[in-house]
């Protein structure tokens, strides 16, 4: 999946604005968002806060996840667990960065939240690859892997194919291999149980 259909899809995600205008309902294709008025908060999808905030014509309020407490609490349980740990978030890097990039007034420290979401994403990513590999060494045929993200699964999605087929072609090979040996042990065995095998000793 191309990364930019994966920031498509997360930018459908819905988030809280506070406009500066007011106006009746927009209805669009999967639903209708507002009314708008002005000082009250009101969700819409991602990609609609930022070209409002891009035009001033809102602010946008981070969402709840995205405090340093919550987030710092999440990155200790990601380098404490073995497995993936769930987000709260399906789309946390794709929402993090727009906002952070669209209004980073608008986010309180923002620059520190910056840090610690990359710092979460790069020990998943980390830990996945190591999961990739330990599958790999073990000649696995699948896995099973819980709580990723999108972005997540497209990071490593290059390794695979090509990880998969090197395995796939050693595991033909190995085969190959082996039945060959075992032909040649059968016809050596067929060979020396012949009515000539005795030949030499014979009277």
């Amino acid at each position: 999946m191309d990364p930019a259909i994966i920031e498509f899809i997360g930018e459908k995600c819905m988030i809280s604005i506070i406009p500066n205008f007011s106006n009746e309902p927009l209805h669009l294709i999967y639903g209708s968002v507002g009314p708008f008025r002005a000082g009250f908060p009101v969700f819409v999808p991602l990609w609609m806060a930022t070209h409002l905030r891009k035009q001033q014509k809102c602010r946008i309020v981070p969402p709840e996840w995205m405090d340093m407490d919550i987030l710092e609490e999440i990155k200790e349980e990601e380098k404490r667990s073995k497995f993936f740990t769930k987000m709260p978030c399906e789309h946390y890097m794709v929402v993090a960065q727009l906002v952070m990039s669209t209004a980073p007034d608008d986010v309180p420290r923002c620059e520190e939240l910056r840090t610690v979401i990359k710092d979460i994403f790069d020990i998943r990513e980390s830990k996945l690859r190591t999961s990739i590999d330990a599958f790999i060494k073990g000649e696995g045929t699948y896995a099973k892997l819980d709580n990723l993200t999108l972005l997540e699964i497209h990071s490593v999605r290059p390794i695979l194919p090509y990880s998969l087929d090197h395995i796939a072609r050693y595991q033909r090979t190995a085969t190959a291999s082996q039945r060959d040996t075992s032909m040649l042990s059968a016809s050596m065995t067929g060979s020396s149980s012949g009515p000539n095998s005795n030949s030499l000793f014979s009277q």
